[in-house]
């Protein structure tokens, strides 16, 4: 089958038709250069979830990838980082194998088809020339015949006329002779043109345009042919990145088999142990002997030669009052552990005129309060870490013992690793010292006296800090349950601190080595306490009043936490009776305290916020 034979009559066909195979396959070009778009707009999209969800550095969320569940989901970005990659990959393979290859092939084809076509645009002017020049000549010859014979016919009449003259016969008969004889030579010009045409016009049929037309035909084949290889290509291009996106994929199913929930289990005792034990049971307060009243260990405060004193040597109290608000606080220490006295035996209450009543039952003991502190959300460790604008200690006391030893080890590792950094720079000078030595030509080596020097004092430095780091850590693990030292280092995990009270948190620190003194006494931390109050909360608003009270009695408040009053004095109610026989009180805006409520005469403001109805 070739062109050349079967359509030797359909040029204009076939060059519409050879047009429309490089218009298809500039088609194929567009979709493919838009699927190299799609991958790469992909990657890039995939690149910027990986990168949106990737932990930013020196962050919280930096922290919480040591979760083996946080560290499979960063291994799954990285992942589908790799992943993009591939799609990148598929993208300029595409773009290099085919769009290119491609687009330098239709520029060739088109030249081709171009020449191709001009040759036989050529052709066919040729013998449309030849043609031209038959129908001339066969015009020209039958022009000549036709003027022969009239010349013939003319000539003959002249010579049967007698009446003509010789001379004139004479003239008819060479004219006539001329007219044949140039009919015989456009008969013979007409025969040699005749003969020429039939010879191009064969060539032209059988030679030249098949010739053309299977040129044509082959650069036909050749385009359907490469694209068909381009077809191929496409499928290869995404067949080559099928095992790397499989290993991707393989990765982030590993990552998810990694899992351990037990690990991560464990990770939370390491981020949140305390290293504080639990609080001991509360003792039984009896109240039916009013002035032997015993206060137990365990709770926050007792009486001691009729003063209250704060005792923070018991297990369980450390647990308990880092976690009291300010004013929950300081009116549960400061309000006296003891039932109100009685009101003076000389003034009854019936002789004056709506007179105090007898002291109130006590329906809410120490331990009531206890529970209402002791439910509030726990949001701190200690005092020292309520100081506002303020930055944490130079050996983290504001830590409990666990988390404080694991920051402390953290830090005498780095300055380990800061030492062994200085040291390899202060060898390299050293050996650079000595090739300066050496050579001379190399270099000065008392250039380097100043920077190794300099490295020195810093590694000097760096082993002082971590002397002082591994005291203080030396200090923490020796209040911590004892263990082998192999498995200490080894597993990270620490138990409990044995006995560890609350008041190391709030007095401040004695020793060099950041170690706390436990010596002082009940009063010096009571006064610690207080003062770290007034410091941290000094910005607090104080309680609004909620009424007034007109003292009946004169009360003289000895015991701390009491106020003084005269009788017949106004003062302010910020607190009314808990069900203890006490009012909280408060003179002049700077000096409150409590007052036994059978001493006093209370008036409640009832748009007062917290304040109850009296009848």
């Amino acid at each position: 089958m070739s062109w050349g034979t079967e359509l030797w009559d359909q040029f204009d066909n076939l060059e519409k038709h050879t047009q429309w195979g490089i218009d298809i396959l500039e088609k194929y070009i567009k979709f493919v250069k838009e699927r190299t778009e799609i991958e790469l707009s992909y990657a890039k999209q995939l690149r910027n979830l990986s990168k949106k969800y990737q932990p930013k550095k020196n962050s919280k969320e930096e922290e919480e990838y040591k979760y083996t569940a946080c560290k499979a989901f960063l291994s799954t970005l990285n992942e589908m980082n790799d992943y993009a990659g591939q799609h990148e990959v598929i993208s300029e393979n595409m773009t290099s194998q085919i769009t290119m290859d491609l687009m330098r092939y239709v520029q060739e084809l088109k030249q081709e088809r171009k020449s191709n076509f001009h040759d036989g645009r050529k052709a066919q002017q040729h013998i449309e020339t030849c043609w031209k020049q038959l129908e001339s000549s066969k015009r020209r010859f039958e022009r000549d015949c036709k003027e022969a014979d009239r010349a013939q016919q003319y000539f003959e009449k002249m010579d049967a006329d007698i009446n003509v003259t010789k001379a004139d016969v004479e003239k008819a008969r060479q004219q006539a002779q001329i007219r044949q004889q140039m009919a015989e030579d456009s008969k013979a010009d007409y025969s040699l043109i005749l003969q020429r045409f039939n010879q191009e016009q064969w060539e032209y049929y059988h030679t030249h345009i098949p010739n053309i037309f299977q040129k044509i035909q082959e650069m036909e084949e050749r385009r359907i042919v490469r694209i068909g290889e381009s077809m191929k290509t496409f499928a290869e291009v995404d067949r080559q990145v099928i095992p790397i996106i499989g290993k991707c994929l393989d990765g982030i199913v590993k990552a998810a088999e990694s899992i351990d929930q037990k690990n991560d289990s464990q990770l939370v005792v390491e981020a949140y142990k305390s290293g504080f034990e639990p609080p001991g049971d509360i003792e039984f307060e009896d109240y039916t002997q009013p002035m032997k009243r015993t206060v137990s260990d365990n709770s926050l405060s007792s009486s001691k030669e009729g003063k209250p004193e704060l005792k923070f040597g018991s297990k369980s109290k450390g647990k308990l009052w880092p976690f009291i608000k300010k004013n929950k606080l300081m009116s549960l220490l400061t309000s006296p552990h003891q039932p109100p006295p009685p009101p003076p035996a000389s003034a009854s209450p019936s002789a004056v005129p709506n007179g105090p009543q007898s002291p109130k039952q006590q329906k809410e003991p120490l331990s009531h309060r206890f529970n209402e502190f002791m439910t509030s959300k726990p949001k701190i460790h200690c005092f020292r870490s309520l100081k506002r604008g303020g930055v944490t200690p130079e050996d983290f006391s504001n830590f409990p013992p666990e988390q404080r030893r694991k920051k402390l080890q953290q830090k005498v590792d780095d300055l380990n690793k800061e030492i062994q950094k200085e040291t390899d720079q202060r060898d390299a000078i050293t050996k650079m010292k000595d090739v300066y030595l050496k050579n001379p030509q190399m270099g000065d080596p008392a250039s380097l006296d100043h920077k190794l020097t300099e490295v020195t004092q810093n590694i000097e430095k760096l082993r002082l800090e971590a002397q002082k780091f591994e005291a203080w850590l030396a200090e923490v693990e020796g209040r911590l349950p004892a263990r082998s030292e192999q498995a200490r280092r080894q597993s990270g995990l620490y138990d409990g601190q044995t006995h560890q009270t609350v008041s190391n948190c709030a007095q401040d620190r004695e020793s060099p080595d950041g170690s706390y003194t436990e010596e002082q006494s009940q009063e010096n931390e009571h006064k610690v306490l207080a003062a770290d109050f007034d410091d941290e909360f000094d910005d607090e608003e104080p309680l609004p009043a909620i009424g007034t009270c007109k003292a009946l009695y004169t009360f003289e408040g000895q015991n701390e936490g009491t106020i003084s009053v005269v009788e017949g004095e106004t003062l302010s109610v910020i607190e009314e009776d808990k069900g203890d026989g006490w009012t909280r009180i408060r003179r002049n805006e700077d000096e409150e305290g409590y007052v036994p409520t059978s001493y006093v005469e209370v008036y409640l403001d009832k748009n007062a916020k917290g304040a109850k109805t009296y009848i």
